[in-house]
């Protein structure tokens, strides 16, 4: 055998030798191996930094696509050709002489036989394709004891059967017999032919003759028939068509009712079938004064309940009905209030107010206008999360948590052209779905501790990007918006309600309906801002408490469109950002070593994402 050394190398993780000649020494093939752990490493990290168009076609790294078999040399001074073979993320490796000129073709085959001999020694092991680091370590006594036994030959011979019994597919040995069953009886029905006995030919014959009508043979003596005299036919009489056809035809099949005659006179027993819909209570028609500033008056039919649904019910889910019928005296005009104040303002009161009040004596005006932020005596690290969110009414169908660590280092003519050093240590990540690393700034470490080694930089450099699962993923808000199209009135109402383990309310929160149509009336409450170039309508909250009833928003406006139509499309969206010393996942950044902060811990931000509702 041409291969001197076979080694199994996980992407990331320790290498595993398994297999070595006696006379070539252990330490040159793990010399071997990590030389090409490295130049792995380099080829990938090149491909990184090239464009696409100019990577070089030969580079491996870790991508399946490219690294799924070959061959490399490695090494400088002693340089060994590396067979490999990526399984999974697992590399197996076969180590041999770089330097055969007797026949190079021969030698390389010869080692590529062996790997894929270990490859299936490792599959089969692994019970399938799906081999990762912990089941190689699990099932490291017996791939050893495959390579070194005698029992290799038959193990690589069982491989495919075991890998298709991992898939849950047969073997080919065992469903052969299936389809050449299948061929013999699709040649034999291809070929056969069905013919009836003439017992029964001879009953359907007979059968047909008793049910088909008697004709007559015509002979040829029979006289012409007498052709009858034309009548003058009336232009105007009822057609053929209405008058062949019976009474019953003609009236739709109603039948004529003798009691009905009898009962005319008494409108109780002629109503006695019908259903009359029970009206609403006098309460319900009575008119509501509405107090928004620039809609006062009395609107019909309408009611605003204020009543105080408990916390479970305001975030977990809302109840409350929308709030009555719509009505058009909505958009008859009232008694309009004159809102214009008379008080002087804007620039008439600036020229006839006096003059500013003095700064004290001694004060730089800089220190007035302006204000020193503290400088910067450590690294600092900070989370941005991002929350994304969608409602269908009051039922939350996606959610999304996306978050990323950013590190603030010092500044270049601070820091005397030292690298930032340090480790930190992650905690609250059970929720936590995936991550990124940025790998040439930051390293895992392992149980949550992580260690940074980078450069000076002006901007902030992100380190890490991570996501969270659906069910761990809080939502800071929610929301509900309900629409009513009654013939040609369109009513929205949008209900929000701040989650009550926020550490802090949600401030300067903006709700946004996207409009269908540009609106000629317009009624709101509270106070929106209308944008008609975006058909958009905002409502400003400068502060959501953590603790109540739930906030209702509502407008109302005519459309050209009537409700049979068809029903119109609104869309409510919400922005709101937060900074503080508290994350919305509740992730933490602690020191590495209790007591010892090699860092600082800046203001930490979440924000909204796609946080809509339909």
């Amino acid at each position: 055998m041409a291969c001197l050394a076979i080694s199994l190398q996980p992407v990331n993780g320790p290498d595993i030798l398994l297999q070595t000649r006696s006379w070539f020494p252990v330490s040159r093939a793990l010399a071997a191996v990590s030389a090409f752990r490295l130049a792995r490493l380099h080829l990938a990290r090149g491909n990184q930094q090239q464009p696409p168009a100019a990577a070089s076609l030969d580079a491996i790294g870790d991508d399946p696509l490219a690294a799924s078999s070959g061959q490399l040399v490695v090494g400088v001074e002693s340089q060994y050709r590396v067979v490999y073979r990526l399984v999974n993320s697992i590399y197996v490796l076969g180590v041999t002489t770089a330097s055969d000129h007797a026949s190079p073709a021969v030698h390389a085959f010869a080692v590529a036989d062996a790997v894929n001999q270990a490859v299936s020694v490792v599959v089969a092991a692994c019970r399938g394709v799906d081999v990762t680091p912990e089941k190689v370590h699990r099932k490291y006594p017996e791939i050893l004891a495959t390579i070194h036994g005698d029992n290799l030959a038959r193990m690589v011979n069982s491989s495919p059967g075991a890998e298709a019994k991992a898939r849950g597919a047969d073997s080919w040995v065992t469903v052969e017999h299936l389809a050449h069953d299948r061929h013999a009886a699709r040649e034999g029905f291809s070929g056969a032919s069905f013919e009836l006995p003439q017992e029964t030919l001879a009953a359907g014959d007979e059968f047909s003759s008793n049910i088909a009508p008697a004709t007559t043979v015509a002979t040829g003596d029979e006289p012409p028939p007498e052709e009858a005299a034309p009548v003058e036919k009336d232009p105007f009489a009822a057609s053929d068509m209405i008058n062949n056809k019976p009474e019953e035809a003609l009236v739709g099949g109603f039948k004529k009712n003798k009691v009905t005659a009898l009962v005319v006179a008494d409108p109780a027993a002629a109503l006695a079938g019908l259903e009359v819909t029970t009206l609403p209570p006098a309460e319900a028609t009575e008119p509501t004064f509405i107090g928004v500033e620039g809609f006062e008056g009395d609107y019909g039919g309408i009611e605003f309940g204020n009543e105080e649904a408990s916390l479970a019910e305001a975030f977990e889910g809302f109840n409350a009905p929308f709030g009555g019928g719509l009505d058009a005296s909505e958009f008859v005009t009232t008694t309009k209030k004159d809102h214009k104040d008379r008080t002087i303002t804007g620039l008439e009161l600036l020229a006839t107010s006096g003059q500013p009040p003095h700064a004290a004596a001694g004060t730089p005006l800089e220190n007035l206008l302006v204000t020193k932020k503290a400088e910067m005596t450590a690294p600092e690290l900070y989370i941005a999360e991002e929350i994304n969110a969608e409602f269908k009414e009051s039922i939350l169908t996606r959610v999304g948590l996306k978050g990323t660590i950013f590190l603030r280092t010092l500044l270049l003519n601070k820091s005397a052209g030292k690298e930032t050093e340090f480790s930190f240590r992650l905690e609250g990540t059970s929720g936590m779905k995936r991550a990124a690393l940025q790998s040439n700034v930051l390293s895992n470490l392992q149980n949550g501790l992580f260690h940074i080694r980078t450069t000076s930089k002006e901007e902030p450099i992100p380190i890490m990007k991570y996501s969270f699962l659906p069910k761990h993923s809080p939502l800071p808000l929610r929301m509900r918006l309900v629409k009513r199209h009654s013939g040609t009135l369109l009513s929205v109402m949008i209900q929000y309600a701040s989650n009550p383990m926020l550490p802090q309310p949600l401030s300067n929160v903006t709700f946004i309906v996207k409009l269908p149509v540009d609106p000629t009336l317009l009624n709101v409450s509270p106070k929106a801002v209308l944008n008609r170039a975006e058909r958009e309508l905002r409502w400003h909250i400068p502060d959501i408490p953590l603790k109540g009833p739930a906030g209702r928003l509502s407008a109302r406006m005519p459309v050209d469109q009537d409700s049979k139509d068809g029903e119109l499309e609104v869309v409510g969206m919400v922005k709101f950002a937060y900074q503080g010393p508290f994350t919305l996942s509740g992730i933490k950044l602690c020191p590495a070593t209790d007591g010892i902060a090699q860092f600082n811990e800046a203001g930490h931000t979440f924000s909204s994402g796609s946080y809509i509702c339909i």
